[in-house]
């Protein structure tokens, strides 16, 4: 199935009572990311499948957000633009993993999209 959900992430006001919160409701592993000190993956097998970040002035509330794994994430921009969608962050690079990018849906839902590197 193609753009299948890949990654979730928590964005919140207070990161480590969200990460105390979670790790005692699902029991997660939770990391610290490298290279990212206000980062925490989150492990829901082997691999970190989420994470955990402190919310951003330019977010208007904590949230949780999802990340679908796209082949090219230039042209799924351009097709969510052109649907009536709006980029609110533009393709980003994570060392030695991929690119993300974040845009928003006609209804200002956010929306990730993953591509590997």
């Amino acid at each position: 199935m193609p753009n299948r959900l890949c990654h979730f992430e928590f964005v919140s006001n207070d990161p480590a009572k969200c990460r105390d919160f979670y790790s005692k409701v699902f029991e997660w592993d939770l990391r610290g990311a490298p290279e990212q000190d206000d980062y925490t993956m989150v492990f829901t097998g082997e691999s970190p499948t989420g994470g955990i970040t402190k919310r951003s002035a330019d977010c208007p509330a904590p949230t949780v957000g999802v990340y679908f794994k796209v082949d090219d994430i230039d042209e799924t921009l351009a097709r969510a633009v052109q649907a009536g969608g709006r980029v609110i962050v533009a393709r980003r690079a994570i060392h030695g993993i991929g690119s993300f990018a974040v845009f928003l849906d006609p209804e200002n839902i956010g929306i990730g999209v993953f591509q590997d590197e």
